[in-house]
């Protein structure tokens, strides 16, 4: 290496003691970026998973970048009481005049350490609702899912997000620990319908279709229960009963995962759809204009007895 910086400082005119840091820079740098590059190659030879191959490859550019810098600042700083008092003084201004980029590092700092999501995660910060498909020092990228899509489903858009955002916005994630959510399925059938049978038709339904869930969800719980204090004891599909102005609602209450709700929902609708339609004395329940005779029903009012609902 003396030779190397020699020969560059010959060459180039530059002083002997800033070739030869120059030349141990360099040789730093290829260094990291060849034990990165065998890292890389022998996680590709034993994983063909996307995600592990991602995380290895983010985790190595951080790691390999940051001992970077220690040695290369260690090289070219010779005074380094003299720099870490230069640095105190102006850390505060530039605090303040990059306080974006500052809590955006303090973001990616609190990504790293507690990992309120990863890759893969289906999340909701503010108004934004996508799929995590990247994490960097400054910003987190989803794959957007809903805006004018209907229902869970990606738009197709992604939007690159502040980490700083998670510092002053709620964090919703659709699936870390629990690795379900509770849907709910509304059906109005008419005051005159059967609702005592339409509602058992609606349960026998949602148990078809969720009841194998209900013993995972059990086991994620009790496995959850070491991070997180959720206290929930029923799993097993349900059906709520309410009054609305135009019938009685018959909520279906089941358990299933984040990316198939649209999914599941379909199923459901389309076997609802097939018994209430086999069954003469349900009706769904709409908006709709009644013109009735109180003297016809058997009712007394006065006036003429016609009136309109």
């Amino acid at each position: 290496m003396d030779q190397l910086a020699q020969w560059l400082s010959s060459t180039t005119g530059m002083t002997p003691d800033v070739a030869l840091r120059l030349v141990h820079s360099v040789a730093v740098i290829v260094f990291l970026w060849a034990v990165r590059f065998l890292v890389l190659r022998i996680v590709r030879g034993r994983t063909d998973d996307v995600r592990s191959r991602y995380h290895w490859r983010k985790v190595s550019t951080h790691v390999s970048v940051f001992i970077g810098l220690l040695i290369v600042g260690r090289i070219w700083l010779t005074g380094l009481e003299t720099f870490l008092t230069f640095a105190g003084l102006v850390s505060a201004g530039i605090a303040i005049a990059l306080k974006d980029t500052v809590a955006s590092i303090a973001g990616w700092v609190f990504i790293v350490w507690r990992r309120p999501f990863t890759v893969g995660d289906r999340i909701q910060i503010g108004e934004l609702i996508g799929d995590v498909i990247d994490i960097r020092v400054f910003q987190f990228s989803l794959l957007e899912v809903g805006g004018w899509v209907d229902a869970d489903q990606s738009t197709g858009r992604v939007l690159h997000v502040p980490n700083g955002l998670l510092m002053t916005t709620p964090l919703a994630n659709y699936g870390a620990g629990f690795e379900y959510i509770w849907n709910e399925i509304p059906v109005l059938v008419t005051f005159e319908s059967d609702w005592h049978k339409a509602k058992d038709i609606l349960l026998s339904i949602a148990v078809e279709h969720a009841e194998n869930l209900s013993e995972k969800a059990a086991q994620k719980v009790r496995e959850t229960n070491r991070k997180f204090m959720i206290f929930y004891k029923t799993f097993t599909p349900t059906v709520y009963t309410s009054v609305k102005d135009s019938g009685v609602l018959l909520t279906i209450r089941y358990l299933c995962r984040p990316r198939v709700r649209r999914g599941s929902t379909q199923a459901i609708w389309e076997d609802v759809l097939d018994q209430f339609a086999a069954a003469p004395d349900i009706d769904f329940a709409y908006p709709t204009r009644r013109f009735f005779d109180n003297a016809v029903e058997g009712k007394d009012a006065g006036g003429d007895g016609e009136h309109t609902v």
